[in-house]
């Protein structure tokens, strides 16, 4: 039987330093994925990997492996890091709680903007990676699915969406209170990915003066740039596009800083120290963090922003609580359902294996008498049953409603399964194809 267990780390529990150390772009991910089956087996695993966290969500044996530490060492190991410098940062989750919390990130609860929607599709980005690189299978597999619905869910049926307050909207407060007109300002994009163009639709909102696209694919900075009426410009002119900006958005998939103190130091005496702000919203961070001492440069990174968009949680009440109603029902029906499909199969071969051998005894008993008439045999028959349903009773209803924090299901069937000597890997529905479950 498997266990499910996630381990990672979330702006909650890590600096913006420390998680860009871990972030894993996407054939990073793959590979990470590939020498985890490799060095451990058949386990299940997906990795979620974004700019708020790093989570690796696996289905082992029992008492296989990876373990906790193991899986720690080797999240470290692929992103060339100690276990020491992140070891305390981490959280672990088994079994009930797994589910909960995958449900709950899928839907923005654990998120720092309540209600946003990027997450879900970080979650099934993650998910298709584990699924192509062939690490996701009959556990993984409903689970993540699921998770998606449940999302759906909460953002159809609760208020959670509405009027959140996000990176986006913050930049733009922070913005009004730097500048007091824009028409005579220019806002610099550098980047052209999901975070970037959320940036542009709320900076895009101030009416600037000129808005400048810039990044190393043409193709994406001409398209931004007539979705949002700007104009888009090459990433070799780097100095001159900053120079020439007010306001400059920055979210690259860069590993190393594209802005760093001494290419700032030289833009600003071109601009003769004029105010500028910069939103860092790459993780790795674009801009070099002793930028922000340079004389009149505003600098804002994504802790900086998500730390006032946490002002505005108390405010969501009533749609927190809808949702969180939401996820407590479907974690409830989602164990459920997995508990009666894991067990199913071995319920069914402890009966049957339980009554074939009081059959088998009882039939050699019956060789040693004569003149045992039918009425009797039919008697002894079903005494024979009547002992074995009642035996067997007790532990089969323990095993139906195991989901405590002391004996997880888990360990009940692996329990059932030495105890009784019964089949390691019973089939159970769904398995085959690893889509047992409706979404």
């Amino acid at each position: 039987m498997q266990r499910l267990i996630v381990l990672g780390l979330n702006h909650t529990t890590a600096s913006l330093d420390l998680r860009e150390k871990l972030v894993f772009t996407p054939p990073q991910r793959k590979e990470a994925l590939m020498n985890l089956r490799h060095r451990f087996g058949q386990c299940e695993a997906v990795l979620l990997s974004t700019c708020n966290r790093v989570e690796l969500y696996v289905a082992r044996q029992t008492h296989g492996h990876p373990r906790q530490l193991e899986l720690a060492e080797f999240l470290g190991q692929s992103r060339g890091l100690k276990l020491e410098e992140f070891h305390s940062s981490l959280y672990e989750k088994s079994e009930r709680e797994v589910v909960t919390h995958l449900f709950s990130v899928a839907s923005s609860l654990d998120s720092m903007v309540l209600g946003e929607t990027q997450i879900l599709g970080q979650v099934r980005e993650a998910y298709e990676a584990a699924r192509e690189a062939g690490t996701a299978g009959p556990m993984l597999h409903p689970l993540f699915q699921r998770a998606a619905a449940v999302a759906k869910q909460v953002m159809t049926q609760t208020t959670l969406g509405e009027g959140r307050t996000s990176v986006a909207t913050i930049a733009v407060e922070y913005a009004r209170r730097i500048f007091d007109v824009f028409s005579d300002k220019t806002v610099l994009s550098i980047g052209a990915g999901k975070m970037a163009r959320l940036m542009l639709a709320n900076m895009a909102a101030l009416k600037p003066g000129k808005l400048l696209i810039c990044n190393r694919d043409r193709t994406k900075a001409d398209a931004l740039a007539h979705e949002f009426g700007g104009s888009a410009v090459a990433m070799e002119n780097l100095a001159d596009h900053l120079a020439a900006s007010d306001i400059i958005v920055s979210g690259t998939g860069s590993s190393e800083p594209i802005i760093t103190r001494s290419l700032f130091e030289a833009v600003m005496r071109r601009r003769r120290y004029r105010p500028v702000f910069l939103i860092d919203i790459a993780v790795p961070r674009d801009v070099a963090g002793d930028v922000a001492k340079i004389e009149n440069v505003y600098l804002y990174n994504m802790d900086d922003l998500q730390q006032a968009v946490m002002a505005t949680r108390s405010q969501r009440g009533a749609a927190v609580e809808a949702a969180g109603k939401i996820v407590e029902r479907e974690v409830s029906e989602f164990v459920a359902w997995n508990r009666a499909r894991m067990m199913g199969p071995l319920i069914d071969q402890l009966y049957q294996k339980s009554h074939a051998v009081a059959q088998e005894e009882l039939g050699r008993v019956l060789g040693k008498l004569s003149a045992v008439s039918a009425a009797d045999q039919q008697q002894l028959e079903e005494l024979t049953r009547r002992i074995v349903n009642k035996l067997l009773h007790d532990p089969v209803q323990a095993l139906r409603e195991s989901d405590s924090d002391h004996a997880p299901m888990s360990q009940y069937l692996h329990a059932i399964q030495q105890l009784f000597k019964l089949n390691s890997e019973p089939r159970a529905p769904g398995d085959a194809t690893g889509n047992g479950q409706e979404t």
